[in-house]
């Protein structure tokens, strides 16, 4: 194997028009390839520290800081070494940094090299990146993957840090259960995409996007939120419950204050018990078959509580829980709090990490989501990602915006040119 002979990063945007960094990768004969690094909005205190310049340049969001790490630091660690060495490199640049957060040289530079190494490895080997990626998680946990399409959670309505509106969950999502293909699956999704909008536009709606590119009206609940969604999975022909189901992104951490959650929206203030009461209201009368943050971060009762009442009913998702960290995540599974995960991979800030993550998940019969942030590019790693490592399911967004939308079509070529791979 070619040793990596250069790495170069730059400055880029995402989907927002916020800075964030893309870094090449370049091998001894002249292969070369880049990645981009994603960034969210609502996100939990325990992430890896995403580094920002904080200056007057782009209102304090620039990233030349981390861009310059990469170049003038970080780069000298990792020419010549193997690329097919995710695990070393990953380490070195960690090791490096020598900080819980990553706060020295930055999460997102970190990372910037660790997507960048995968894909110039991808490329030298003449793999399709999803089959590198099984093959870096067999080097790290000495166990083979099977290889499946996930099934999406498609972000159709927008709410809370996601949009500018009056809703307090920030995400409503369709997942098509009953698709036999990932073809299908598009297919249903995309018509009750459309089918949604031309409901709100006939009840005088907004059809603005939000950040994910769902829909982002102003509504009088989260309830009438649900109702709307239901009458587009009828109106496509659909069986809600049965064909398609619903899952929600409560994000609960930012809407709780004073050990309240405050549903602006709905003028409510509610306690711990209240507010699982609520959810539980919510998916004994609608098709929700799973539900991400229900609470917040640090209120492990309230969690210990929703996962006990729920549990057994609903997939629990932990995403501002656990951060994608091994660590976090054992101590919540000590603690009967949530039976899921959702994997961000800037979280942590490596491929490393977040492989040695989902392997423990596994371990524990966790399951995984791969999910995008709300500040996404046209990489499309984390579709790769998902099949490579046989994750039965993706958040990415709705099938709207470019941005999103790339993930998608990257799936739907897997599925075309991988006939044996099939949706989980």
């Amino acid at each position: 194997m070619q040793k990596i002979s250069s790495i170069n990063a730059i400055q880029v945007f995402d989907s927002r028009g916020v800075p964030t960094i893309s870094c090449k990768v370049s091998l001894e004969d002249g292969t070369s390839a880049s990645a981009m690094v994603p960034s969210g909005a609502s996100t939990g205190s325990k992430e890896a520290l995403e580094l920002r310049d904080n200056d007057i340049s782009y209102h304090g969001k620039s990233v030349t800081k981390a861009v310059n790490n990469i170049n003038n630091i970080l780069s000298s660690l990792v020419i010549g070494k193997n690329p097919n060495n995710q695990k070393e490199i990953d380490e070195l640049l960690i090791s490096f940094d020598d900080t819980e957060d990553k706060s020295k040289v930055g999460a997102n530079a970190i990372l910037a090299i660790s997507l960048a190494t995968a894909h110039v490895a991808a490329k030298a080997n003449k793999v399709s990146l999803y089959k590198h990626f099984a093959k870096i998680y067999k080097d790290i946990t000495g166990e083979n993957v099977v290889h499946c399409m996930p099934l999406p959670m498609f972000n159709i309505l927008n709410g809370g840090e996601h949009a500018d509106n009056n809703i307090d969950i920030q995400e409503f999502m369709i997942i098509p259960s009953g698709a036999k293909n990932f073809v299908q699956v598009m297919q249903w999704a995309t018509e009750i995409y459309h089918n949604l909008k031309k409901i709100l536009l006939k009840n005088n709606y907004s059809t603005a996007v939000g950040d994910e590119g769902g829909f982002a009206p102003s509504l009088e609940s989260n309830k009438e939120a649900l109702r709307l969604i239901v009458d587009a999975i009828k109106e496509t022909g659909l069986l809600p419950g049965k064909d398609v189901n619903i899952a929600l992104d409560c994000a609960a951490s930012e809407f709780f204050d004073d050990n309240k959650y405050i549903l602006k929206g709905e003028s409510k203030k509610l306690s711990s018990m209240q507010f699982v009461d609520y959810l539980d209201d919510l998916i004994q009368n609608y098709p929700i078959v799973s539900i991400e943050d229900g609470m917040d971060e640090n209120d492990k009762d309230g969690w210990k509580l929703l996962t006990e009442r729920l549990g057994s009913k609903c997939q629990l998702v932990g995403d501002d829980l656990f951060v994608t960290n091994k660590k976090i995540l054992k101590d919540g599974i000590n603690e009967e709090m949530a039976n899921s995960i959702l994997i961000k991979f800037n979280q942590v800030g490596s491929i490393t990490e977040t492989i040695e993550t989902i392997h423990f998940a596994n371990q524990n019969n966790f399951e995984s989501i791969i999910s995008h942030r709300s500040g996404e590019t046209e990489d499309t790693t984390i579709a790769d990602l998902a099949v490579g490592l046989g994750i039965g399911q993706i958040k990415t967004g709705a099938p709207c915006r470019s941005d999103r939308v790339a993930k998608y079509n990257r799936l739907l070529w897997i599925e075309e040119e991988s006939s044996n791979i099939l949706l989980k």
